[in-house]
């Protein structure tokens, strides 16, 4: 295969159908009330997140005596050094967490779990990530995404009472969607699921009797290689009894015909088992299959919406970290008469790692509780959540190698080989930079949550704006439109934001009521620029990738600001450093107000149509002499891998811990 082609297995999807595959994916209705929907439409809700919720006294209980164990284990029997020297985690440090019971954290105690909520999961994700991120994303991967939480949602009682025992004590499960050729477009999935009922039709025993047969290969496994179940994402054919589509399986990792054949490796987070793994005549009996069929991609989604949090609980964790480093290390390191940190250079960075912190806390620890309560639909806080975090904590990280200077850039354990204290600032900067592309990369999380924004205009001017739809839809659209517009329009002209006296109980010491203000103000502003765009572009509003990537970042400050307030009167009102975080909040949302006027700017100034010009020209060669004056590393090979079905031809590296 040259280098230019890719497997001709694939189904050939055109932008349209991949579009209807993702949206009939989707949750399409809002059950519950959204802080951050509501918020993209310009009305501030403060009274959704405010009081602060918490975590009933016995399941706070619950987690902190789970806590006490945790990090009696972390500090005790994990070496972090160890683990990212031989790209490895030792099978005694996984048998000691699976004693533990940090494999079942959050499932249900009938099941032989610790039944711990979202909240008190995710502080035990950033304890234990803080002492090797490869144990965090071992345990995430296996309980955030794999079976467990799809089993939760929508496994049967069968189901559940089969597999959560042995995920809760036993075994390692993982995830599988990504193919070689397949990121974020799942409608292009090639791995196929084919029925063999075995003489019955669906309707009359395939659901207990039948059998899928899958075959396929699956790319970047996250627990791939040690997995004992797998949750497995394959296209069934529409056929007689059989709706077909997109559907999920749990597949027992030493089934005939699962090979691993790959372990991959990485720039950062070396102890993960990350693999590829190849499926060939693989039967999965239908009892296995979890939903209807069809149901794959919404359960890949749903399952998503509270498992990207164990992202920005690593991320908090991070900044945690920098934050004690860039302490110690900025007190300690003078240059010229003066400790580092005195240095306003070096004095910001710090303010902004703090400050930072401060919020991310508040806004994983908000969202995670919002989860938790089951009160609120948290799909765009989620995604908010995983996107914020993931590019703020790259930043502080950056921050604090700068702030390190060379020893910044020094691995630690060179750092130690000369007598220093081996700090892994650059070992981090590489761990964290893999949180900005997988469980959905900052470019598709703008998207994600940009359509999640817009789905109220979408809902009544859609077929308005969609150039397939006839005079007559458009006709009663404009309708509809006209209806819903009229109303919301003139709620956009003035709020609470305006009021002096408004949100006047953040008001101790340190004012945070003006920060509200304008988080209300902006807000509107924020709907009457998306309203504005939809005016100008209609059609063409999908295509304005970096003004929707905008609209969303201003979303996602207004998000931190709101939670870092909430957080900051909360622990006020606690008598927990109420003071502290009143300052620390009132830090952070100056910070973050800059950057959203900034944002703003760039709705309107910037060089997206240049940019696009400039692209075209790259692709078509006209820059090609720039390339010119050096040699290329790479090494011979197609972009893509062949992932032809068929047998492996490879050894098998599955190593299953027992």
């Amino acid at each position: 295969m040259s280098a230019s082609t890719t497997p001709s297995s694939r189904p050939a999807v055109t932008e349209r159908e991949a579009r209807e595959v993702a949206e009939a994916a989707r949750e399409q209705h809002w059950r519950k009330p959204s802080f951050a929907k509501e918020l993209f439409l310009g009305r501030f809700r403060l009274d959704l997140i405010h009081p602060h919720p918490l975590p009933d006294d016995e399941r706070a209980q619950r987690g902190e005596e789970f806590l006490a164990k945790l990090r009696d284990f972390v500090e005790t029997k994990v070496d972090g050094g160890l683990i990212e020297r031989e790209a490895r985690i030792p099978d005694e440090v996984i048998d000691g967490l699976k004693e533990l019971g940090a494999f079942g954290m959050k499932i249900d105690t009938k099941y032989g779990g610790l039944g711990l909520g979202q909240v008190y999961y995710n502080k035990a994700l950033s304890l234990a990530g803080s002492a090797s991120p490869a144990i965090g994303v071992l345990l995430s991967a296996h309980q955030s995404i794999g079976v467990p939480q799809p089993l939760k949602l929508f496994g049967t009682q069968e189901q559940r009472e089969r597999f959560l025992p042995r995920c809760a004590r036993t075994d390692i499960s993982a995830f599988l969607l990504t193919e070689p050729d397949v990121g974020s477009d799942p409608a292009r999935l090639a791995t196929t699921a084919i029925p063999d009922d075995g003489g019955t039709s669906r309707s009359s025993g395939a659901e207990s009797g039948g059998d899928y047969v899958l075959d396929g290969v699956k790319l970047w496994t996250t627990n791939g290689v040690v997995a004992d179940l797998l949750v497995v994402m394959a296209r069934v054919p529409k056929s007689e009894g059989h709706r077909g589509g997109i559907t999920a399986f749990v597949v027992e990792t030493n089934s005939p015909g699962v090979t691993v054949e790959n372990r991959n490796a990485f720039m950062g987070l070396r102890g993960i088992e990350n693999g590829v793994t190849r499926f060939h005549q693989v039967r999965v009996p239908a009892a296995n299959r979890v939903g209807e069929e069809g149901q794959g991609l919404k359960i890949a989604l749903t399952t998503l919406n509270t498992g990207r949090l164990s992202l920005p609980a690593s991320c908090v964790a991070a900044g945690k970290w920098c934050l004690k480093i860039a302490r110690e290390w900025s007190a300690a390191r003078e240059q010229w008469g003066k400790p580092v940190a005195h240095h306003e250079a070096v004095g910001s960075k710090i303010s902004f790692i703090a400050a930072t912190t401060f919020a991310l806390e508040a806004v994983t620890d908000l969202a995670s509780q919002m989860a938790d309560e089951d009160r609120n639909d948290i799909r765009i806080e989620g995604a908010l959540a995983k996107l914020y975090a993931s590019e703020m904590a790259w930043t502080m990280a950056d921050e604090l190698v700068q702030i390190r200077g060379g020893r910044g850039f020094e691995t630690a354990d060179s750092l130690r080989a000369r007598g220093e204290r081996g700090v892994p600032a650059e070992q981090l900067l590489r761990d964290l930079r893999i949180n900005r592309i997988f469980e959905g990369s900052t470019e598709i999380m703008h998207l994600l949550i940009a359509r999640e924004a817009v789905d109220a205009h979408l809902s009544v001017a859609g077929d308005l704006i969609d150039p397939e739809k006839s005079l007559g839809d458009k006709a009663r659209a404009g309708a509809n439109a006209g209806v819903f517009y009229a109303k919301w329009l003139p709620k956009l002209v003035a709020g609470p934001g305006q009021l002096p006296a408004s949100y006047g109980e953040f008001k101790h010491g340190v004012d945070l009521s003006g920060h509200l203000r304008y988080v209300e103000r902006t807000a509107r502003k924020l709907a009457r620029s998306t309203f504005y765009a939809m005016s100008r572009w209609q059609g063409r509003m999908e295509s304005k990738q970096g003004f929707l990537g905008r609209i969303v970042d201003i979303g996602a400050e207004l998000f931190a600001m709101s939670a870092s307030c909430v957080r900051a009167e909360l622990l006020r009102s606690q008598g927990d450093h109420g003071r502290e975080a009143y300052q620390l909040a009132d830090v952070f949302c100056r910070q973050a107000r800059i950057r959203v006027e900034e944002l703003f700017t760039r709705l309107w100034t910037n060089t997206d149509d240049l940019d696009r010009k400039v692209v075209k020209g790259v692709l078509s060669g006209t820059y090609e002499w720039l390339e010119q004056g050096i040699v290329d590393p790479s090494g011979e090979g197609p972009w893509i891998a062949d992932a032809t079905p068929g047998p492996s031809q490879k050894e098998n590296v599955h190593r299953p811990i027992r």
